[in-house]
């Protein structure tokens, strides 16, 4: 090798490039890069292709606009043991959490990720957030249905077992309602006290499927509804019996029909909402007047027609014996909830509606020295109106007694009549209270005390005394809809939580997070071809949800339930143009069966399972839940294993889908249908 090495010193170069030792070394190198360049060119495509087949797996999240879809491997799949890896489900607009994070620089995070291919090295081919859009349309339809959703249905054996069928003559069973043995104990039922609340025990409460009538069909889309709804449905002919002479419900063959007529509205809805904005222009259907009440709806046509004119109605009525009348409104697709008005606050929040309608509603309004009308007072907004049409308003000779008492306590609640004519008077709530301070120290009602809270309902009896407005004026000086919608009410400041300065950041972070949830759903779902109608978001905040179906042009109503666990937001929701109502999950709501097509669930059950037993809240959601109906639910994982369980003991089918974050995330989306 010296030798070597000092030949190359020399000018000889030639004659040792003839040498053998020289020959060899060539050789070799060039054999060796021969082989490098070789291995290097056939393993080029090997990773490419495990690049871009990880691009397809389900362990990379699909983006669908700002929600991220993850259908991972954590999707519920058949409990048979597979040596595969499972299909892909349906695929689930991930939530996000409500004050998402600071976003991620997207430049860093790819140049410190990449995805180990099958030979163990690092592949930096991919893109994080794309997707292709027959890939989503094939998880989202092509797994949902045929024998592996009924496999997953009838094969799951969970330590809940399956939840027994309740008897059939329980198919209309309301269980605060219809508590025979609460009710046959109540000392009096003379002011309608049978019509509340009472319900079941502790430990007697549903504990079975309530099933639904014989020939039950997938109802009748809105708004076609509107006008009919099949018989099997809602089978109860009493109603037609008993009404049929008022021209309010008819039976063509399988189906009711509801012409736009009845005693209350003698010439049709249309006409008698044309002369209410005649006979007070102000009210301005649409724009000024945008939640209204109806008291002792009938089958709802006031509230069926308001939709048309872009007023959200929310119809009440107490359950009646045989007639059902909410029920039909229901079925309708109206807003509508069942509530008796006798003893108790009704459970709307303190200047929630901008008009107030009573049609034939039977109620005695200057009982009790006007407790009820009062009740009317505390929920009317300030400026808003009360519509009363009875026969008494007409001054008939045998009825001028009644109309005298009324004028004179709507007088003395410093309401002022703006129109009167034949059967229909309308009156203005003042907008502030100098003039209940004018009145006479000792007029009667009294004013309400400074320890009133006008917005606490849950429970809470009537109060024979006039509700204050607040000296802010705050509930008063909203704006006109649509704007109302989004815009941050001043009543957000009355709320009582942790935050004060942030408020207006949270609304609108809610806000825009709810937008987010909505397009992700919607687009993953095709929530548009399912024809939602009766929505309820169970635990609803400031009413994002809802706002956000609005934003979207969804026609449906949604009933926005602000659980007794937490904050009350009902007055910000009422404020926005949206209706809702106090309730603790811990009991039953009061609704018939068969009333939603869709629940919506967001960090639910981790709050009230300190409180409820969740079992009893998934049975509830089961009862009021129409059959074909979806169920959203997002949650702590822990608390998504256990609900998870009791889904599958109730029947519907299921799936599971991880966080935007990723399968390690503390947050789970459960989505969940009621089959037929």
């Amino acid at each position: 090798m010296k030798a070597l090495f000092t030949s190359f010193s020399s000018s000889d170069h030639f004659s040792l490039a003839k040498s053998p030792a020289f020959v060899k070394i060539t050789a070799l190198s060039l054999l060796s890069l021969s082989v490098f360049f070789l291995v290097r060119h056939f393993s080029e495509p090997a990773t490419n292709f495990s690049a871009s087949f990880s691009n397809l797996t389900p362990a990379v999240a699909v983006a669908v606009s700002a929600v991220t879809i993850n259908t991972s491997t954590d999707v519920t799949n058949s409990s048979q043991p597979s040596a595969s890896p499972p299909p892909l489900q349906s695929a689930s607009p991930l939530p996000v959490p409500i004050i998402s994070p600071p976003p991620r620089q997207p430049r860093d995070f790819l140049e410190r990720t990449g995805i180990v291919d099958e030979n163990g090295a690092m592949s930096f081919d991919f893109i994080v957030g794309d997707y292709d859009e027959t890939l989503l349309e094939t998880v989202v339809n092509g797994s949902r249905g045929g024998a592996e959703s009924d496999e997953i249905r009838g094969s799951w054996k969970g330590k809940f077992g399956k939840f027994r069928a309740c008897d059939e003559s329980m198919s209309g069973y309301i269980p605060c309602l219809d508590n025979v043995e609460a009710i046959s104990k109540l000392n009096s039922s003379e002011k309608g006290e049978n019509y509340e609340r009472h319900c079941p025990e502790k430990g007697k409460g549903l504990d079975c499927v309530v099933p639904w009538p014989k020939g039950y069909r997938i109802r009748v889309p809105w708004p076609k509804s509107r006008d009919e709804v099949w018989v099997s449905n809602v089978p109860h002919t009493s109603l037609v019996d008993d009404k049929g002479g008022q021209n309010l419900i008819s039976r063509k063959k399988n189906k009711f029909v509801f012409p736009q007529g009845g005693t209350q509205f003698p010439h049709g809805v249309e006409q008698y909402l044309d002369q209410i904005s005649k006979m007070v222009p102000e009210i301005a259907f649409g724009q000024n007047t945008r939640v209204a009440l109806d008291i002792g709806c009938g089958v709802g046509s006031f509230g069926a027609y308001l939709t048309k004119r872009n007023v959200l109605a929310l119809s009440i009525a107490p359950k009646d014996a045989n007639n059902n009348q909410i029920q039909f409104a229901l079925e309708r697709g109206v807003s509508a909830m069942v509530a008796g008005f006798a003893t108790r606050r009704l459970l709307y929040p303190s200047q929630a509606f901008d008009l107030i309608h009573c049609s034939g509603c039977g109620v005695k309004w200057t009982r009790d020295e006007g407790i009820l009308l009062l009740e009317v007072n505390r929920m009317l907004r300030a400026g808003g109106y009360f519509v009363l049409a009875e026969q008494y308003v007409d001054k008939q000779r045998k009825l001028e007694e009644q109309w005298k008492e009324m004028e004179d306590l709507a007088g003395r609640l410093c309401w002022e009549l703006v129109k009167k004519k034949s059967n229909i008077a309308i009156w203005r709530k003042p907008l502030n209270n100098s003039c209940y301070f004018n009145r006479d120290a000792t007029a009667k009602p009294l004013l309400c005390g400074t320890d009133d809270d006008p917005d606490d309902v849950w429970y809470v009896n009537l109060k024979p005394c006039i509700s204050l407005l607040p000296e802010n004026g705050y509930g008063a000086n909203i704006t006109a809809w649509p704007a109302r919608l989004n815009s941050p009410p001043d009543r957000l400041f009355s709320i009582k939580m942790d935050a004060m300065l942030s408020r207006k950041e949270i609304y609108k972070a809610d806000t825009k997070y709810m937008n987010d949830i909505i397009r992700g759903y919607s687009g993953a779902f095709h929530w548009k071809k399912l024809n939602l109608r009766n929505v309820m978001d169970m635990k609803a905040g400031n009413g994002g949800f809802a706002a956000a179906l609005v934003d979207f042009e969804f026609d449906c109503w949604v009933m926005n339930v602000v659980p007794v666990s937490g904050s009350n937001t009902l007055p910000v929701i009422y404020d926005r143009g949206l209706i809702g109502v106090m309730h603790d999950w811990c009991e039953p709501f009061d609704t018939y069966p068969r009333t939603y097509d869709l629940l919506n669930a967001i960090g639910l059950f981790s709050v009230e399972k300190t409180r409820c037993n969740i079992s009893n809240i998934v049975l509830e959601m089961d009862r009021i839940l129409r059959p074909g109906g979806r169920v959203y639910i997002r949650d702590l994982t822990p608390v998504i294993d256990e609900l998870e369980e009791i889904i599958h003991a109730v029947g519907w089918v299921v799936s599971r889908f991880d966080d935007s974050e990723g399968p390690h995330s503390n947050w789970k989306l459960l989505t969940c249908e009621k089959r037929m």
